[in-house]
């Protein structure tokens, strides 16, 4: 055989599937689109983790939309973390303009458009369904790696919970823990020390510190009731498409804190509540993570662990979470060794630094005898990537140049009206725009002060009146003393005793 057969057929039993799968493109050998090889990933596969990177304006937002189409019309829900504000167009019918069309000839794949069921979530105000979450809910464990306390500070929070636990106080939002600290430190410092042992203020100090900077992030928009339920991100349409979350991030770019928070939690929530899966055959749940250097850049090593750590247990509940970023460097090594799928878009050498970190991405795929993958990085078109997976048995599939199909959806944003009826229409949205403030640890310790202090005035007002007469002058005090003495029985005694003495004389 020669060359093209050969790769026609590694390339087919590289991607074959015996269940379902998804087609991403049709393969590029010798910078040509080659028919009869496409490029398939096995639905069994997508809770290993993956990886979509590349350079601005190389495609990566058309292959999440292309990649989200294909699992939403698997019935598979998606939630993407839109922080460019450029994936809302899922939800309309695309166009079929004539490089589509082309673009499908040369891979022999059909192409029809198609509009997609989509949700619209936001962390801030913006229109959408509300994504929030109690502090409570975070448990005293995350919200000290959050706020990325040491090993005291993080003892004092567990301390806080343990208070509230026990007097029933519900920490809600951020307004009610920074409640609680101010009372353990002031008015209730006693109360603490004598059952849990006493409190630095220096340490108290810090943790509010870095409450304040979570707060001025948007903390106070993310905690709070009504709290956001796992299970609505799993809803599947009546046609069987499942729905595409989209949480809208454009006014939180400069809210790394935020942003990282949030992840966590829901990361952290969705383990907790779904139940273990095992090997399925295919996911319950894909997660699109847009522009992830923003949390790991700004994460601290604690932080970091806990999000490798969940990354590593999260598949078993059939989740597969999907990094999207410029270049692969910015996933720490231990994240990156967890990630059965790579999907990489073209990278630029502008610069020495450039080229090392092309060379050290080329180092992380496959070898190939049809590829020198250092060069083929940058020289990519633009709906063109590099790709390797894990087949059923979970064995690496060829290195393959692939040529990405369009998307069935608009390549643009929505409007506003359009994302007006989106969220008109949206039972989410009605579900979770009101915002509730029950009674909480904030209300409570508030009365609790109130009541201490109206007790302490009525004790004063109820105390016996002093008397009104002026108390005696020290000359009188004197006086009386001398007095005393003069007419005491003993002293006269001893008077006439003495005068006796004189006039026998």
């Amino acid at each position: 055989m020669n060359k093209k057969d050969n790769f026609i057929q590694d390339i087919n039993n590289g991607y074959s599937a015996k269940g379902d799968s998804i087609t991403l493109g049709g393969a590029i050998l010798d910078g040509e689109a080659v028919a009869e090889a496409h490029v398939k990933i096995p639905l069994k596969t997508l809770n290993r983790h993956g990886l979509i990177a590349g350079a601005t304006g190389t495609g990566k937002t058309k292959t999440i939309q292309v990649f989200s189409e294909q699992l939403s019309n698997a019935g598979i829900p998606v939630l993407m973390m839109d922080i460019k504000g450029d994936f809302s167009g899922i939800a309309k019918e695309g166009k079929e303009e004539g490089f589509i069309t082309e673009r499908h000839a040369k891979i022999n794949l059909p192409y029809s458009v198609s509009a997609f069921p989509v949700e619209l979530m936001s962390l801030s105000k913006q229109n959408g369904v509300r994504l929030r979450a109690t502090v409570s809910e975070f448990g005293p464990v995350l919200f000290s790696r959050i706020l990325d306390l040491n090993d005291t500070q993080a003892g004092v929070v567990a301390v806080i919970f343990k208070y509230c636990d026990d007097k029933q106080m519900p920490l809600l939002d951020l307004k009610d823990i920074k409640k609680v600290i101010n009372y353990i430190t002031e008015e209730g410092k006693e109360e603490i020390a004598a059952s849990y042992g006493k409190i630095s203020t220096a340490t108290t100090g810090t943790i509010l510190r870095k409450i304040i900077e979570l707060e001025q992030q948007g903390g106070d928009l993310f905690f709070g009731e009504l709290s956001f339920e796992t299970d609505d991100l799993m809803r599947i349409d009546e046609n069987g498409k499942g729905y595409v979350n989209i949480i809208r991030l454009t006014d939180i770019q400069d809210k790394p804190k935020l942003f990282s928070t949030f992840m966590l939690s829901l990361l952290a929530e969705i383990y907790q509540k779904m139940p273990e899966k095992g090997d399925a055959e295919q996911p319950e749940l894909v997660i699109f993570i847009d522009e992830a250097h923003l949390i790991f850049n700004e994460a601290s090593k604690v932080l970091l662990e806990q999000i490798e750590t969940i990354v590593k247990l999260i598949r078993s509940k059939g989740v597969g979470i999907y990094f999207v970023t410029q270049n692969p460097m910015d996933v720490p090594s231990g994240v990156l060794a967890q990630l059965g799928l790579k999907i990489q878009h073209a990278l630029r050498a502008f610069t020495a630094n450039d080229r090392q970190a092309i060379k050290k991405t080329a180092d992380n795929y496959p070898t190939s005898q049809y590829y020198k993958t250092d060069e083929l990085l940058t020289s990519l078109g633009i709906g063109e990537a590099l790709v390797t997976a894990l087949n059923e048995k979970g064995i690496p599939t060829p290195l393959v140049a692939t040529m990405m199909r369009a998307p069935q959806s608009r390549m643009d944003i929505l409007t506003p009206s359009e994302i007006d009826e989106i969220n008109n229409k949206s039972k989410l949205v009605k579900k979770y725009v009101e915002e509730i403030d029950r009674e909480s640890a904030f209300e409570i310790l508030n009365k609790k002060i109130a009541d201490a202090n109206e007790a302490a005035a009525q004790r004063e007002e109820q105390a016996p009146a002093k008397s009104s007469k002026a108390g005696p002058s020290t000359t009188e005090v004197v006086t009386k003393s001398v007095l005393k003495v003069v007419t005491s029985a003993t002293f006269i005694r001893g008077v006439f005793g003495v005068l006796t003495k004189i006039f026998k004389k």
